[in-house]
């Protein structure tokens, strides 16, 4: 229609028909004088042209202020401050970096206060017209903040969790018992910063001690052996490839730090499931040293060296791996998804871009081979009829969420929901933090609690996320289990010698 009344575009042009893009940058207007301040950054800022191009990518529109449907933004949502807001964050850090707060202003407490209730959801890398992305911005932050400013012991403790817990989880009725004492609650909440109101994440006496044939020392009191749940080995899928690349039906299981020593049941049922399925699962352990990690808790406190020496050290021990197309398949969406948003920016290069490409979320993986016709695992219907899934921010922000609810619809006659959402308000260690449980409660508040409450008695409750499960549980009474759980126990009670559907 605007071809045949103005074939010349005279009228208007470029408005409404063929626009300029959002993030043009061409058309970026500032004021004469301006001037970004060089930044000698951790990350790589090349797809914006430069850190403080990144964040000059906000251009005011607001559709960061919003309450209706989505993840953005959280703290927004819960404060109704412009401060805690992208836009406002963007807009201070794009203030420093064209030097208009004065000198040092980047490693300032003041911006530290501004970014101090961003919880890096990604929702804006996802939902904001021009991709502000606010949880990278916050991590090149923390990293020029640390220069300047010590960690805490309790950032130390966070940060440094998967050097320790191979260790730590030897001691874990000792640990655990922080729980059942008010006092050391209280006394962990005035040394360390740890909400005496929160339980803390509960050490298990049996961490996941990969594929294979691995004895386990019997379990602590109260402590439930998930290696009792039997169920038949279902016969091989029909000849072909798993995930596009994978030779020979083998998956990789990455197992992140908190599903081996916190929740080991999830890691050996993604085991036993993918097993039954008909592929050959390896667990890459390194023939010395702790278990692989993603970096995520150093990334966190700004300690990106040490992130990116994990990093390192996951491709090296994968590189065969890596160049055979193997999957890698994860379970937690904050850990599994570094590979494909945070590794890139540590080390760009084509290796990290490959393991990128083959690094799949569980959900992901069985979503995708099903439709591919090349999953097949006998499953059982459940004790009552109904699922409701509430999906982790960051499966959200990469798209994942809907093959969550494509996994648990493969279990015959449950009918599966799923809600749309803000945070739960845990957002790793956030919730745990004493100055931050109120507001943690208030996000939470906001959607995904009152959801979970409202849930019927035999509803089954499905979260793939470590943190919104404990909020859950804390918060909303209620337990919610990972979906990888949910089909192992639909798998187990199959009859023996059912086929796959």
């Amino acid at each position: 229609v605007k071809d045949a009344f103005d074939p010349q575009g005279l009228l208007n042009p470029g408005k409404i028909v063929r626009p300029s893009k959002m993030d043009e940058r061409s058309l970026f207007r500032f004021k004469p004088g301006y001037r970004q301040v060089p930044v000698d950054t951790v990350l790589d800022w090349s797809e914006w042209g430069s850190f403080a191009s990144a964040a000059e990518m906000c251009n005011n529109n607001g559709a960061c202020r919003k309450s209706d449907p989505g993840v953005m933004c959280p703290s927004y949502r819960a404060t109704g401050d412009e401060q805690h807001l992208t836009r406002g964050r963007a807009n201070t850090l794009r203030l420093a970096l064209s030097g208009q707060f004065g000198p040092d202003a980047l490693a300032s407490d003041e911006m530290r206060a501004t970014l101090d209730l961003c919880i890096s959801c990604k929702g804006c890398k996802r939902e904001c017209p021009t991709g502000v992305d606010m949880a990278r911005m916050k991590i090149e932050f923390l990293h020029h903040y640390r220069k300047s400013h010590a960690l805490t012991a309790r950032d130390r403790l966070i940060a440094y969790l998967p050097r320790y817990a191979p260790y730590a989880s030897r001691a874990a009725a000792l640990l655990n018992l922080r729980n059942r004492s008010p006092g050391l609650a209280q006394l962990g909440e005035r040394l360390l910063g740890f909400s005496k109101q929160r339980p803390l994440p509960r050490w298990s006496s049996r961490p996941y001690r990969g594929a294979g044939p691995h004895p386990d020392p019997p379990p602590l009191a109260g402590e439930v052996d998930s290696t009792a749940a039997a169920g038949s080995k279902s016969p091989p899928p029909q000849a072909g490839e798993g995930w596009v690349g994978a030779a020979g039906r083998e998956v990789i299981l990455l197992v992140d730090t908190f599903n081996r020593y916190f929740e080991p049941e999830n890691a050996r049922a993604a085991e036993r499931v993918l097993t039954r399925a008909g592929y050959r699962v390896r667990t890459p352990e390194p023939g010395v040293g702790r278990p692989l990690c993603c970096g995520r808790t150093f990334l966190a406190a700004g300690l990106v060296e040490e992130a990116r020496r994990e990093a390192r050290r996951m491709l090296d021990a994968l590189a065969a791996d890596i160049a055979a197309g193997t999957p890698v398949v994860g379970l937690e969406p904050s850990c599994l998804l570094t590979l494909r948003d945070e590794f890139p920016a540590m080390l760009p290069g084509a290796e990290t871009a490959a393991l990128a490409r083959n690094a799949v979320l569980f959900e992901e993986f069985v979503a995708a081979e099903r439709a591919a016709g090349r999953f097949a695992l006998p499953l059982a219907p459940m004790p009552g009829c109904n699922a409701l899934l509430h999906g982790h921010c960051h499966q959200k922000a990469f798209g994942t969420a809907a093959a969550a609810v494509q996994a648990l619809q493969l279990i015959p006659e449950l009918k599966v929901a799923s809600f749309d959402s803000t945070c739960c308000g845990m957002a790793g260690s956030f919730g745990y933090e004493a100055e931050h449980y109120d507001m943690s409660l208030k996000i939470g508040e906001l959607g995904v609690l009152p959801q979970m409450r409202a849930a019927q008695p035999d509803t089954i409750l499905a979260a793939c996320g470590t943190s919104c499960r404990h909020q859950i549980a804390d918060v909303a009474g209620r337990d919610a289990r990972h979906i990888v759980r949910i089909l192992d126990e639909a798998s187990a009670a199959a009859p023996a010698g059912a086929s796959g559907f």
